[in-house]
């Protein structure tokens, strides 16, 4: 077996390439560290606003408040709920308690066997948090479908967001909606933070949904476009979604120091305003510039970043004829299957992260487990990129995700520890490969729709991320169902992820004619070895070698 290199009629632009423009800069002076250090950090809001609901919306312990008796013990309707006698004469769940009896003797026996539903409300316990919007509106019960609704409808906001923000990226630029984006979520999670009714917080969630991932894609296209090809991936990886970690494991050591919800989300939104005044140091993404004629512009961005690194630049960078043209091919097959990757990792991510709170032990802990185990799994990806085809990173990532997680099935009940830590390594691995899918897919788009690619990437990724919380909530009828689901989805995505061409060392695709197909195997029959060869060799030595992509020998 071997692949066929597939041709296509394109009509090449004999054309500068823009990293070779720009190499007089080098490749990491005082510009291009400054722009990976700021562009990283503003990832870390993004971390723990994306989880945040996981100690928002979490459920205290309740019971049924008491009826109202004639007992010495009217009065004290907060009793401890973790008390044997309260809970033996509430009822036998959280959702109904036993009815009250004729009998007005100050007893338990004052309480018969007969069941009722909690016609008083509740008592939530406020050892573990003193509010959240589970016991502001008493989501419980009959209304516990509203727990799962209120996480999805961020995600809702978060699809919403990752279809307007690229083409709103691509339309007026990276610099305009990254600021736009990142002032936007802020005001709206300050608002959020007032809300006076359940359907208030959850139209204001989806709206900072919408920030939240605008924001966080406009500044990793941003970044990886000003970025030459060497830093392109440390950025990605080992900046971008480390930062995106970091702030993630911040979301318990807030939690644990503000218990209360409201607080919680203002301090949330807090750290992003120090952010606005870098608008005068980050510039707007040179290809951008070019894409859209913009020459002048684009070459003032050059000079300045020039002028910072102390290196001599020359009077004309950019031709007018360089600008990039938008030449047509087909980008159909790339787009499917990146679509089909980025919902099922993305379900995948945000069904493991958000179970952490559903896991045994201290919810803060785990909560910084997961987080860790996420810092863990960009670092070694990092160390990865420079060693491996992009299509096995991927692959391997998911397949080690997906039998972590369908190993648990053949733990025993008891081995509630050792069912934890599979878990883990299966989050571990979607993490590495849902922030490797970040860069990945900035390599596979051009640069005239990279950021609406993202987007429209990242809109398919909601629909998993929005069917997420529904998943686990199958756990409630059986615990070992959801991590079948993501196990089996996991290693289908696994299988999928080899057809993506590899893009290690390349440079990015400026015109949709620069696109790589996707890999097709053919038979040996049709196609020996040497025929493959001689196809490469007859495309061009720079231009057409990036739109083959050749498998070893099986």
């Amino acid at each position: 077996m071997c692949v066929a290199y597939v041709k296509q009629d394109l009509s090449w632009e004999k054309m500068r390439d823009y990293d070779d423009i720009i190499l007089f800069l080098g490749e990491f002076g005082r510009f291009q560290i400054a722009v990976f250090v700021l562009l990283s950090l503003s990832a870390l809001p993004n971390g723990y606003v994306g989880m945040s609901m996981v100690f928002l919306a979490d459920i205290p312990d309740h019971r049924c408040k008491l009826p109202l008796t004639n007992s010495s013990e009217n009065g004290d309707q907060h009793v401890r709920l973790a008390t044997e006698e309260y809970s033996r004469r509430v009822g036998p769940d959280m959702c109904s308690r036993y009815k009250k009896t004729n009998n007005t003797a100050a007893s338990a026996s004052e309480f018969g066997n007969e069941t009722e539903g909690c016609l008083e409300g509740w008592n939530f316990s406020t050892e573990k948090y003193t509010s959240t919007i589970v016991s502001e509106w008493v989501l419980v019960c009959d209304n516990a479908w509203k727990v799962p609704f209120s996480t999805s409808i961020f995600f809702l906001g978060v699809l919403i967001g990752s279809f307007i923000s690229g083409h709103l990226s691509d339309r007026f630029g990276r610099k305009p909606v990254f600021f736009s984006t990142m002032a936007f979520q802020t005001i709206i999670t300050l608002i959020q933070s007032t809300s006076i009714n359940w359907p208030m917080f959850c139209v204001l969630n989806c709206l900072r949904g919408v920030g939240q991932i605008s924001n966080y894609i406009s500044s990793l296209v941003l970044g990886s476009e000003i970025l030459g090809k060497s830093t392109r991936g440390s950025y990605t990886l080992l900046g971008h979604s480390v930062a995106f970690g970091v702030g993630y494991a911040c979301l318990p050591l807030f939690a644990y120091f503000i218990r209360g919800w409201r607080m919680l989300l203002v301090a949330s939104a807090i750290p992003c305003v120090f952010f606005i005044p870098l608008w005068w140091v980050i510039p707007e993404s040179p290809r951008w510039l070019l894409s859209q004629g913009r020459v002048e512009e684009a070459e003032l961005v050059i000079k300045n970043a020039a002028k910072m690194n102390r290196v001599p630049a020359p009077e004309v960078i950019f031709r007018a004829d360089e600008c990039t043209e938008l030449t047509t091919a087909d980008m159909r097959n790339i787009t499917i299957v990146s679509l089909i990757l980025w919902t099922a990792t993305c379900m995948i991510f945000y069904g493991l992260s958000l179970n952490t709170a559903n896991m045994s032990g201290d919810s803060y802990l785990n909560c910084f487990i997961s987080a860790t185990t996420e810092i863990v799994a960009y670092v070694g990806t990092w160390l990865l990129i420079n060693h491996a085809q992009r299509p096995t990173i991927l692959f391997s990532s998911l397949l080690f995700c997906g039998i972590m997680l369908l190993v648990i099935r053949l733990v025993p009940d008891d081995q509630i520890v050792l069912s934890q830590v599979l878990a883990l390594l299966g989050k571990l691995g979607v993490s590495g490969a849902y922030s490797f899918l970040y860069l990945f897919s900035t390599e596979l788009f051009p640069t005239v729709v990279r950021n609406m690619g993202l987007g429209v990437a990242s809109m398919a990724a909601r629909v998993g991320s929005i069917l997420s919380p529904y998943v686990l909530y199958i756990g409630v009828y059986n615990k070992i169902l959801p991590y079948i689901i993501f196990g089996i989805i996991s290693l289908f995505s696994a299988g999928l992820s080899l057809l993506l061409p590899d893009t290690r060392g390349c440079k990015l695709p400026e015109n949709i004619s620069q696109v790589k197909p996707i890999r097709r195997l053919c038979s040996s029959k049709e196609l020996s070895t040497e025929q493959c060869d001689h196809d490469l060799e007859e495309f061009p030595k720079l231009e057409n070698r990036s739109n083959c992509t050749r498998l070893p020998n099986t």
